[in-house]
């Protein structure tokens, strides 16, 4: 195991923030992996499984099982750790100018296409270290602007080489689902079954770049870019929903980390035998078919489906009841699908997002991630 630690200026004088990185593996073994936890501070189930996932791939190196290469950061967002509004955590924006702490990590390609050009030739895997180096050297060109835009930085560095990159997150109440690219999908297959995700939203631009996407869409837009030189995708991501905020226990940490060690065998990083793998919990659909229910008034909430169930369009979801008369207004699905999240709160204010639902037929466009 090589761990190191990487400090970070804050933003007051005197202040500094430190992330931790540990790595299994020859550095320069493939396949490669990098997971992150905790990149949205306030949501923890993540952050277990990546230090149980520590804790498997200890295990693994004692007995001689890894073959490739995986990199963890643990707690991926110290800005977010230190957040705290009235007692209550608040990690998924920065205080200090409100942005999502998963949200505006740079677009790398115009510059990387630009190193690019006339260097490409007629070997794949050279044309793919040739990218990656265009890739880091493009990052590496860029000024951070702050404290959290050097956070992104190092973050970006760290996965900007890896052939797969997993970022862990959680809603407010959740089945396990994931958010993807579709070039990324038959790499991601596997880790699918193996974490009963039960919903897969598809995107290739869902908006505001997000880390998984800052990540592995590069690889489709320059090899758009130069269609006469091979180029195969060489880095799939995804973000991972593990459940809710309250599912934070070592057991369930433990299951995610085996998911994830599972899924390592059959990507061939560990050594040992290929697990067998559940049929698929769900269907891909596309995230552009996923309707976020909004509450139409304020008031006392509460569900009439639990999350996983799936849903017909015009069934009742929720109910808001009115403080004043004791009104109930019903909220109903506007498309058929898996009811896949909610928020963990249950008063309602006027336009409050109530939950999501995996529809399979595409009628949104433009930002399709919350806020």
């Amino acid at each position: 195991m090589l761990e190191h630690l990487i400090d970070i200026p804050g933003r007051g004088p005197g202040t500094t923030h430190r992330l931790r990185v540990v790595g299994f593996g020859d550095p320069s073994a493939r396949p490669h992996v990098h997971v992150q936890g905790g990149l949205h501070a306030d949501e923890g189930p993540g952050m277990m499984a990546a230090l149980c996932l520590i804790d498997a791939l200890k295990t693994a190196e004692t007995e001689g099982r890894i073959a490739g290469h995986v990199t963890v950061v643990p707690a991926a967002n110290p800005f977010g750790l230190g957040q705290f509004l009235q007692g209550d955590q608040s990690g998924r924006f920065d205080l200090y100018d409100g942005r999502n702490f998963n949200r505006d990590y740079p677009d790398l390609v115009p510059v990387a296409a630009m190193l690019l050009d006339g260097a490409l030739g007629d070997d794949a895997a050279r044309n793919v270290s040739l990218v990656r180096a265009a890739l880091r050297q493009a990052l590496d060109a860029r000024v951070a602007h702050g404290p959290t835009d050097t956070l992104r930085h190092h973050l970006m560095r760290l996965a900007l080489g890896a052939d797969l990159v997993l970022d862990l997150h959680c809603d407010g109440e959740a089945e396990v689902h994931l958010y993807t690219q579709p070039a990324s999908l038959p790499a991601l297959h596997p880790y699918i079954a193996l974490a009963a995700c039960r919903a897969v939203l598809l995107a290739d631009n869902s908006g505001g770049n997000p880390f998984d996407e800052a990540v592995s869409r590069p690889w489709a837009e320059i090899a758009a870019a130069f269609p006469s030189h091979p180029l195969p995708p060489s880095c799939a991501s995804c973000t991972v929903e593990l459940r809710g905020r309250s599912d934070v226990c070592r057991d369930l940490g433990a299951t995610d980390a085996q998911a994830i060690t599972d899924y390592l065998t059959c990507l061939g990083v560990l050594r040992g035998p290929r697990p067998d793998l559940p049929e698929p919990a769900c269907t891909p659909t596309p995230l552009a078919g996923s309707e976020a229910l909004t509450a139409p008034v304020a008031g006392l909430l509460s569900y009439r489906v639990a999350v996983g169930r799936t849903v017909t369009k015009g069934e009742i979801v929720a109910e808001i009841t009115d403080l004043q008369d004791g009104t109930v207004t019903p909220v109903r699905a506007g498309t058929s699908g898996v009811f896949y999240a909610r928020p963990a709160t249950r008063i309602a204010e006027t336009g409050k997002r109530l939950g999501k639902i995996a529809g399979a037929v595409p009628f949104r466009d433009g930002l399709l991630l919350s806020p």
